[in-house]
Parts: C-alpha cells; structure tokens; sequence
C-alpha cells in the first residue's frame, strides 16, 4: 500500500463553529507533505484528528488502510504547536519519559536520546534542568522527544515557529534525514519557503475546506504566469506585442541586458526564441513560477 494517510469526508464541529467540512486528504508513504492555510482554517484540526487527540464527527481517516486505533499513536511522533516541557526535570530524564510513553525501554530511550543530544549539539546540556535551557535549545528537546522513538508518521505543528535562521536550517536539515531514512513528515508551517525547499506534496486548507492539493512543483506550474527571463548580448531588446510584452529591462553584470518578458496567450517559448533569433544573440531563458507564498496569497485572498 502506497498511502500511509487517507482520509475521506472527514467533518468537525465545536458547537456553532466548523474546523473540517468534508476534507479528503491522501498522504502516500515517504513523502514530506505540507499542511498549509491561515489561522484558524481547520489545519490543526486535522493533525489532531489524525492524533487520536479529539475525533471527527463524520467521516474517515486510515492508517495503512485501516480505521485508526488506539496503538496507532505509538507509531506516530507528535510536536504539537503549543510547546510544553517539564521545568524542573534534566534533560535526558524528559526525553527517557518521552520515549518510554511511545513503548520504548528506559535503556534504548537513554542511548538514542543521548545520540540526538549529540546531534543536535546539546550533549553537554543532558544533565541540567529544562529551565535552565533557552527556549530555542529547550525547542530542540522536544523536537527530539517526538522522533526519538523512530515512528513511521511524524507530525510537526508549526516546527520552525521561534527558531533563528541558524536553526531552522538545522531543524529543517534533520527533517529531510529523518524522511531520508524512511519516515513520513507531515507538518503545517506558515513558513512558504519552507516549503518549496522540502515538501514532496501539498494541501491547502481555507475555510474548512481542501482548496489546492497536488505536488509542490506541479501546483506552481499550474499557477504559471508566463514569465520568462531572458538574457540576450544586445542591450535592448524591442517589444513583440503579438509574442510578449516586457515587464521590465536591465543590465546585465556579463554584458547585454536581462529581459522580464510575459508571453501572450497561447504562446510558447519556442516561438519567442524563434523570432528572437536572428536579431539578437540569445545566451540563456528561464520560465520563473510563482512562489508558493504567492499561490497562497492568491488562493485564500482571491488576488
């Protein structure tokens, strides 16, 4: 089976108010998939249900093709958005308890703690209290209390929220090890360029509902705006209205000039270079595709 998640129809309510309205969602096994939307658009939600912390009031959510069970959880590394640890407890006693909630004995939670500890470049910190740690270090701890039992699904709310650049690059680096040796990442970040440097796959959230789903680099193509950039010898270059029209024009740092040309409607490439051929020396194009924060943009505002 090729599908770790699936889940089909699935629709919460808190009183007056509805988080989920009829999502369907499919998470094929190995893949880093983004949860993506704006506050308070269900994604929470989601990762909750698929949690087993609160339970959807219609609908389905598979794992490996069947209905989620309690021992499910076990398999599963949850960093949840709200961050919490135990003050006054050292360290490597908090990631032992951790690992030992998620079946692990007290021996194996202590090794593969103490290596994560390592990893992250806080072994000298195993024996001092939680509260002696910053709060970018003691982010770390709980980053490593969710994956050092080695679960098949890890699920990170918001994983790179308080982190410094340095760390997030680092956090990120260890999410793609981690889905390099196997496991399956879901997490939901507001981080855009989070997104295009490691998602596999995307589903965007807005009002309850699932409107936009499909592989990262699939969806930017298919919100393609026709945009090239061209680099020619020349330094100008003159407007083809009937091919494109030029968005702008600058020097370019080796010589002749960067062209930002839109194509018309039905136009290719091909035909551009064609006609640009013999009149100027053509040294390069590239096609640029909106970002992922631009597609969000558009998609939930509609702009």
């Amino acid at each position: 089976m090729n599908n770790l998640i699936e889940a089909s129809g699935v629709v919460k309510r808190f009183d007056s108010h509805t988080a989920l309205d009829g999502v369907d969602l499919v998470i094929p096994r190995g893949t880093i998939y983004g949860l993506l939307g704006p506050n308070g658009a269900g994604k929470t939600t989601l990762i909750r249900i698929i949690n087993q912390i609160t339970f959807p009031d219609s609908g389905t959510v598979l794992l490996n093709g069947h209905p989620l069970r309690p021992e499910d959880v076990m398999r599963v590394g949850y960093l949840p958005e709200e961050r919490g640890l135990y003050k006054k407890m050292k360290v490597i006693d908090h990631i032992v308890y951790l690992g030992r909630l998620k079946g692990m004995t007290s021996r194996d939670a202590t090794v593969e703690g103490m290596k994560w500890l390592r990893r992250m470049n806080l072994e000298e910190w195993a024996g001092k209290k939680i509260e002696t740690l910053s709060k970018g270090m003691a982010q770390k701890v709980q980053f490593i209390g969710t994956v050092v039992h080695r679960p098949p699904l890890m699920i990170f709310d918001e994983p790179f929220s308080g982190f410094d650049p340095v760390n997030a690059e680092q956090l990120k680096h260890e999410i793609l090890e981690l889905n390099r040796e196997g496991a399956t990442i879901l997490f939901s970040t507001h981080n855009m360029s989070s997104v295009e440097e490691v998602c596999d796959e995307i589903s965007l959230i807005n009002h309850s509902k699932v409107v936009l789903s499909g592989n990262v680099t699939d969806v930017r193509r298919r919100f393609r705006k026709h945009l090239f950039k061209v680099r020619v010898a020349e330094p100008v270059v003159a407007p083809m209205p009937e091919l494109f029209s030029i968005d702008s024009i600058n020097p370019d740092r080796m010589g002749g000039c960067v062209v930002m040309m839109r194509l018309a409607s039905g136009v290719e490439m091909r035909d551009v270079i064609a006609a640009l051929n013999p009149h100027y020396t053509l040294l390069g194009f590239e096609e640029l595709l909106p970002s992922m924060n631009e597609i969000f943009i558009e998609t939930v505002t509609g702009k």
